[in-house]
């Protein structure tokens, strides 16, 4: 479900700062890409470094395309979420976090007029190596809706730092991003409480952990 429209995001974003969309068949949803020579992913450096190319990058992919155009807001992709989530109530560790993760998807989804494209899935392996520019990004995931959203994939990603240092990396990551690092917490505690999982029994896990630190 998060990757439909993926077409329409690489067509509007025409190379900056994607890979080229050479040729389409929408119907099939088959795509025809540039290639990114010599590939190497980005997780290929350190995290320091990955956090600056990343927030270039995402700063260049926030733009608000013109109406009428077919890209869907973030509170589709995060009711879709939260509706799996109820169905597995019966199985939450902690109640009133995953409730108050829930709350807050409502909330931060909900339409402004601060609102852009966004990629919802830029993390270091979807940015590869290329000769047109030094990375480029690849697998959007299009949605119109907060930037402060498109922050928290690449975070994900940094356990270790997350783990140590939750709330430190999370202002140096937004202050590179020039966003508010208050709503970038509060969607990397919304997602790690409430996004649906397939282990909700154990009281170990990590995001619940994460969850626990990050709580309004």
């Amino acid at each position: 479900m998060e990757a439909d429209h993926e077409i329409d995001a690489l067509r509007f974003l025409n190379g900056d700062p994607t890979v080229q969309l050479i040729e389409a068949d929408d119907a099939r949803n088959g795509m025809l890409l540039e290639s990114c020579d010599p590939g190497n992913a980005l997780r290929s450096l350190t995290e320091p470094e990955q956090d600056v190319v990343i927030a270039q990058l995402l700063r260049r992919f926030w733009r608000s395309p013109r109406q009428p155009h077919r890209f869907r807001p973030l509170s589709t992709m995060t009711a879709h979420w939260s509706d799996e989530t109820k169905r597995d109530a019966a199985r939450w560790p902690d109640p009133g976090l995953v409730q108050e993760g829930l709350r807050l998807f409502e909330t931060l989804a909900r339409p402004t007029s601060g609102d852009v494209l966004l990629a919802t899935d830029l993390h270091a392996g979807n940015v590869l190596r290329a000769q047109r520019e030094p990375w480029l990004v690849i697998d959007p995931k299009p949605f119109i809706g907060d930037p402060a959203y498109d922050a928290t994939q690449h975070l994900r990603g940094c356990a270790s730092r997350m783990r140590t240092d939750p709330l430190g990396t999370i202002q140096h990551f937004s202050d590179l991003l020039e966003i508010d690092h208050e709503r970038v917490r509060l969607w990397v505690f919304a997602r790690a409480s409430a996004e649906p999982r397939s282990n909700w029994p154990s009281w170990n896990d990590e995001s619940m952990e994460l969850a626990r630190t990050l709580a309004p």
